[in-house]
């Protein structure tokens, strides 16, 4: 009877793994068949498409040169041989995250990444009144007038890490000393998201180890393995790998930390009961309160882990690369350090008005470093995108894109277009910013970095403001050189690391001014 029963079970699993895979296979053949059409590069292996190429090259470098191929709009096989779109046409960049974006969600394995790291919070929601109720709570507390409440922290938070950066100084016998940036780049972003959104000192900039600091750095920042390119490959068609293995033990351990940490803040804000502030914390007790929220204490403790996650990952790659083009670009950093040498904080108002050649750094190195590399969506239906041009080798002025597709928008070949910043784009030139400005050149879409259209960055004041103070702070008290070959490579953002290198890592030789 049992041996009947088994034999059975396994008849049925058979049949099920049979019916998965064909409905896998003729939703492939059904895609490939109706992108025939649109040019792309020839799949470099049957198992792993460009995903092996992709992960062993410059980040984005292969976006460019395609693009530069096959025009702006271009298909490539990813894993097991799903075709993915890469699209940097204008027209259905504005369709697919402005009027058409709830047509284009996430793709399930960026969500599952979402969910089984930081839980469902406003980067795992999909659709538009979900959007709106994670939204609503998050939105006040980092608009203009909250961040410019907000900027005696960045200074608080920018000043202690100065001090430590000074204390290393004092204590070298020479009058430079090398410091691994990186480093305290991440721990500033954590303490400055956890003193301004929550109220919480989280004291990661004392120099001592930090569990979380530790936690999230661990989880993206050991990219050289092949472990984590299978991960990386599969996750698109098999999210369920992000569970398994070492990755996914590191995955857990990183959600954990983050929960234990936002559990303790949320049930300490609640005693304490002080809704007087304007930051995230304070939004999240009044919308618990007034009952404007049914959400339950996982829910807002997934919300608080996406904003702490947020805040940690984009603030500390942004400032490793800004304070990288300062350190290989001596004169422009000369140039700042004279336009910000003034008394005293700046205000808000002054951090954005004030200090054109400090503006101008930020947006070159968000131009030529996007901290996200990719801007990834799927087909929730077959949907027409309209396009600016015809695609390569057909008068079609329209892309219908089938069900289930998944397509990726790559920042950085956006943001080097030479039709929009000319024969130099590759090059870090900050006064082009400020050229453009007295011209009055502006293009529709100059920086993608925080995307655009209902689902932008809702943190991008907040952002460039704290790096500001930041930036302003060190050059004040130090001048720095970069001494060895640095080349970026994609964790889960684009970060620095020493040419040949795993981990990420940005040595700069500091002394005082």
């Amino acid at each position: 009877m049992s041996y009947d029963y088994l034999h059975i079970s396994l008849l049925l699993a058979a049949a099920l793994l049979c019916f998965i895979s064909l409905t896998f296979i003729l939703h492939l053949v059904s895609v490939r068949w109706s992108l025939r059409h649109v040019p792309g590069p020839k799949c470099s292996s049957l198992i792993w498409g460009e995903e092996w190429l992709l992960y062993h090259s410059l980040p984005g470098s292969h976006y460019v040169k395609w693009h530069s191929q096959f025009g702006k709009v271009l298909r490539f096989t990813g894993a097991f041989g799903h075709q993915i779109l890469s699209i940097t046409d204008p027209r259905a960049i504005t369709f697919i995250v402005g009027e058409g974006i709830y047509s284009f969600p996430k793709p399930t394995g960026v969500r599952e990444w979402f969910k089984v790291t930081l839980g469902e919070g406003i980067l795992w929601v999909e659709g538009k009144e979900a959007h709106e109720r994670h939204r609503r709570p998050l939105a006040p507390a980092l608009s203009t007038q909250s961040v410019r409440n907000l900027t005696p922290i960045f200074y608080e938070t920018s000043a202690k890490l100065a001090s430590q950066w000074a204390k290393l100084v004092d204590e070298s016998t020479s009058d430079k000393t090398e410091i691994e940036a990186t480093n305290w780049a991440g721990r500033f972003a954590l303490d400055t998201v956890g003193r301004a959104a929550f109220s919480y000192d989280f004291d990661c900039l004392s120099g001592e180890k930090h569990a979380l600091a530790d936690a999230l750095d661990g989880l993206t920042n050991n990219e050289n393995k092949l472990s984590s390119f299978y991960m990386r490959a599969l996750f698109w068609i098999f999210p369920s790998i992000l569970s398994i293995g070492k990755k996914g033990e590191m995955i857990r351990l990183t959600k954990q930390e983050l929960g234990d940490i936002a559990v303790r803040m949320w049930r300490d804000a609640k005693i304490a009961g002080d809704t007087n502030e304007k930051n995230v914390m304070a939004m999240m007790l009044k919308a618990d309160a007034s009952g404007a929220t049914t959400s339950d204490e996982a829910h807002l403790v997934a919300e608080m882990r996406t904003v702490i996650s947020a805040g940690y990952e984009t603030v500390s790659s942004t400032v490793s690369w800004v304070l990288y083009e300062l350190a290989t670009n001596i004169s422009i950093q000369e140039g700042v350090r004279k336009e910000v040498s003034t008394g005293g904080d700046p205000s808000f108002d002054e951090l954005n008005n004030k200090y054109p050649l400090l503006d101008a750094v930020i947006h070159e190195t968000l131009r030529l470093h996007p901290p996200i590399l990719e801007n990834h969506h799927q087909a929730a239906e077959t949907i027409s995108v309209p396009l600016s041009e015809p695609i390569q080798g057909t008068s079609d002025m329209y892309l219908v894109i089938p069900k289930g597709t998944i397509l990726e928008i790559p920042v950085n070949v956006v943001q080097t277009d030479p039709a929009v910043w000319g024969s130099d784009a590759e090059i870090f030139k900050p006064e082009r910013w400020i050229e453009r400005k007295e011209k009055g050149i502006r293009q529709q879409r100059e920086i993608f970095a925080f995307s655009e259209g209902p689902r932008s960055c809702i943190g991008r004041a907040f952002a460039l403001t704290e790096v500001k103070a930041l930036i302003i702070t060190l050059l004040r008290q130090f001048s720095f050189t970069s001494p060895y070959e640095i080349e970026p490579f994609q964790s889960f953002v684009i970060r620095p690391r020493i040419k040949g290198q795993g981990p990420s890592s940005l040595p700069l030789l500091v002394s005082r001014v």
